[in-house]
């Protein structure tokens, strides 16, 4: 049977490093392609909602003009420094790459289970930061380092250093952050321009996305992913990554980093 236009223009490259294939892990990059007669869907302003992503229950985080809906990292408040809303954008104000220092981590205030973040963001050069989802701040001491939770890594892979620690390059852009690496092929755009993380989570299964394209996939409740953490420097918190639900957090690693158009689908839970 001849293949269709629409699968024909399916593309999908595997790429896995050997240590992480070996654990059951998959790294991939996948290009979807938009279903046969799909009508193109209007672009949204800056910090908006398309009439398409209302209709699918998608809801703002950032409304672009306010905090609202977000807290300091182990407070109840928003981070009274460290932190800028300005021109419908919200930054990291520098301050010399330390982890969590200045402002610190934020959250949402709600938690998640099976949700999909969006979340566009742009990198200063050098810059590092994360998206983190299921923290749980049972895990952690407030006011050392970062809130803890899984990490969609934001990374100037060609200038930070982190880029080449780690193991296999799983601490570079879109990478699962020290557990397992995004493949070198991403089409992750260059530094001063926007790039959009993906974050799909339903049950215990986890994907990465960047730009339209897959990364990475993963079970939470696999084996192969806890001795993914034994082998990481998460092995000290008990139950890292198997929660049922968390909140989603922006990280404040010190260096400028822009935030727009972050929007989560899925149901808003109680704290736990």
């Amino acid at each position: 049977m001849a293949q269709s236009a629409t699968s024909s223009r399916l593309q999908v490259s595997l790429v896995a490093l050997a240590a992480t294939a070996a654990l059951g892990a998959t790294v991939i990059a996948t290009v979807p392609a938009a279903p046969a007669g799909a009508s193109m869907a209007v672009a949204a302003a800056d910090n908006t909602l398309s009439a398409q992503e209302q209709a699918a229950g998608w809801r703002l985080l950032f409304d672009g003009t306010t905090t609202k809906g977000w807290r300091n990292a182990h407070a109840d408040t928003f981070p009274s420094k460290g932190w800028l809303v300005k021109d419908g954008l919200l930054s990291v104000v520098e301050s010399g790459g330390a982890e969590a220092a200045h402002g610190g981590d934020i959250v949402t205030l709600d938690e998640y289970g099976d949700f999909e973040l969006k979340v566009d963001v742009k990198l200063t050069k050098g810059a590092n930061s994360g998206i983190k989802y299921f923290v749980t701040e049972k895990l952690g001491t407030p006011g050392r380092g970062s809130a803890i939770g899984l990490e969609f890594q934001l990374l100037d892979d060609l200038v930070h250093p982190d880029a080449k620690a780690g193991k296999g390059g799983n601490r570079t852009f879109g990478s699962l952050y020290d557990l397992i690496a995004a493949p070198t092929s991403k089409p992750v755009k260059a530094i001063g321009e926007w790039n959009t993380a993906h974050i799909v989570s339903k049950g215990t299964k986890v994907e990465h996305w960047l730009n339209g394209t897959k990364l990475i996939e993963f079970d939470r409740a696999s084996d192969a992913f806890k001795t993914l953490v034994a082998g990481s420097k998460y092995k000290e918190y008990v139950g890292f990554g198997q929660a049922k639900s968390g909140h989603l957090l922006l990280q404040d690693h010190g260096n400028t980093v822009y935030f727009r158009n972050i929007k989560v689908k899925g149901a808003a839970l109680p704290n736990t």
